[in-house]
């Protein structure tokens, strides 16, 4: 599918990947060729949810009958599955060239290279068949964003909790101050029986309960998407089979109602915006947990959370055909395979680290990051390589968010590599992104906030009757 389209050597290789060929600049690229090409022809993708909301974005490709046209496929597909992840939406209309259109259709449908993203954008997230249709780009819907405030409630006697793959965290707060916090281990994937979830989560809050003289409320973060509290998609639950998926559906609403207080439960992304935005007071944050996973959050330039998924896991940043293959998705080059233990685990044996198979995925990651503790060369070319690949994608990211700051947080962060991190990615912005990093300061937070800052913005979420 790539035809024509140029794929770009970076002028930072990340230390262990030779092959990495950058999604930010293949685009410039191609945006480059059609501007010296006499501008191109307009393309609009517009992606509709079910409360109305209408995601739309603009840019431009090559006329049709121009030799490159080609070029124009393999573009406009890795923007659309970008923009699928990061905004969500079960209709897709493409303003633009009939083949753009026609090629989507056909990719992203039943038997199509794209069958995973049609049936969970589809049924699964928005319980509508998903459809793609063309227009002319003038006939494109007009864009109707729905921001709205996201927690900062800090009154009374809160829990706050954050469920990742490898660890839950909760936290008791009295009036904005965390009292108590605790990380336990466990390893919700493998799981079929959701009322092991069940049992985890309400001794977790049960934990923190005991240490506060009563419980207002309730706020929870977790990978995945959630409407009204109730479990759409996650891979916390991917062991759970399809016929007792209602009993995960509803998990959070039946802990809500046993505890007898006002619970939310948001994605995680979501959560760690609204940590960076609380601690700076400032808003326009992208949030990025690298922990099993990657989550991503973003707070507008108003303060608000958007209502896009945000799920920049499985958002594209590395275009080179020989890119790692997400095992959920089938796709390649997507971001959990670069910014998570996913991709510790990936670079190891090219580090020359051996990492046992019979522990779990949170012992894994500790004994790579003792190595890097220990000064092993090889374990920081690891770290070195994600901060390269995070230099490239937060490149990317900006076409697509308005940043003025990106946090990075999650366990991947931890110790030396938080650093080793922050420090290749900030090498990539000041000298193939200048005009981006004059804009935007990549930060990391205080190792407390780290690693149970998450469950401590969790807490704010509620309002309290």
């Amino acid at each position: 599918m790539n035809g024509s389209f140029e794929l770009v050597e970076p002028r930072f290789v990340p230390p262990l990947d030779a092959g990495f060929r950058p999604a930010t600049l293949a685009n410039r690229a191609f945006l480059k060729g059609v501007e010296e090409a006499g501008g191109g022809v307009p393309l609009v993708l517009a992606l509709e949810r079910p409360d109305g909301a209408v995601s739309r974005f603009e840019t431009r490709v090559f006329p049709e009958d121009h030799p490159q046209a080609d070029a124009n496929l393999m573009y406009a597909e890795r923007v659309l599955k970008f923009l699928l992840w990061q905004r969500g939406g079960w209709k897709v209309t493409v303003g633009g060239p009939k083949a753009i259109g026609s090629t989507i259709a056909q990719r992203y449908a039943p038997g199509g290279a794209r069958e995973f993203d049609y049936q969970l954008m589809g049924e699964d997230v928005y319980d509508r068949a998903f459809t793609v249709v063309s227009c002319a780009p003038s006939e494109a819907p007009p864009e109707r964003e729905m921001g709205k405030p996201l927690g900062r409630h800090l009154d009374g006697c809160r829990i706050g909790f954050d469920l990742g793959a490898s660890d839950r965290k909760v936290s008791a707060v009295i009036d904005g101050e965390a009292v108590y916090s605790e990380e336990v281990v466990w390893e919700p994937r493998i799981h079929s029986d959701p009322e092991y979830h069940y049992r985890e989560i309400m001794t977790a809050l049960k934990t923190a309960a005991a240490k506060m003289p009563r419980v207002d409320a309730i706020g929870g973060s977790a990978a995945g998407v959630y409407v009204n509290n109730r479990v759409r998609v996650a891979s916390l639950f991917r062991g759970i089979p399809k016929d007792r998926y209602d009993e995960v559906r509803s998990l959070f609403v039946r802990i809500g109602a046993e505890m007898g207080v006002p619970l939310e439960i948001v994605n995680d992304g979501d959560v760690t915006a609204l940590a960076g935005s609380m601690s700076l007071e400032e808003n326009g944050v992208l949030g990025i947990a690298m922990g099993s996973s990657e989550a991503g959050g973003y707070v507008d330039m108003e303060g608000n959370i958007t209502g896009w998924l945000n799920e920049l896991a499985f958002a594209p940043v590395d275009y080179s055909p020989e890119a790692p293959i997400d095992e959920w998705s089938g796709d390649r080059g997507v971001g959990a395979l670069y910014f998570s233990q996913q991709c510790v685990f990936r670079l190891a044996p090219k580090a020359g680290i051996w990492v046992p198979d019979d522990v779990t995925k949170a012992e894994r990651l500790k004994l790579v990051q003792a190595e890097l503790e220990a000064g092993h060369e090889g374990a920081a070319d690891i770290w070195r390589s994600m901060g390269t690949y995070l230099g490239y994608a937060i490149a990317h990211y900006a076409d697509f968010y308005e940043l003025k700051h990106v946090l990075i947080l999650g366990r991947c962060t931890s110790g030396k590599g938080g650093q080793l991190i922050l420090d290749g990615a900030n090498q990539v912005l000041d000298r193939e992104f200048p005009e981006i990093a004059a804009r935007t300061k990549v930060q990391l937070p205080d190792e407390k906030v780290r690693r149970v800052g998450q469950s401590i913005a969790a807490a704010s979420l509620p309002a309290i009757s």
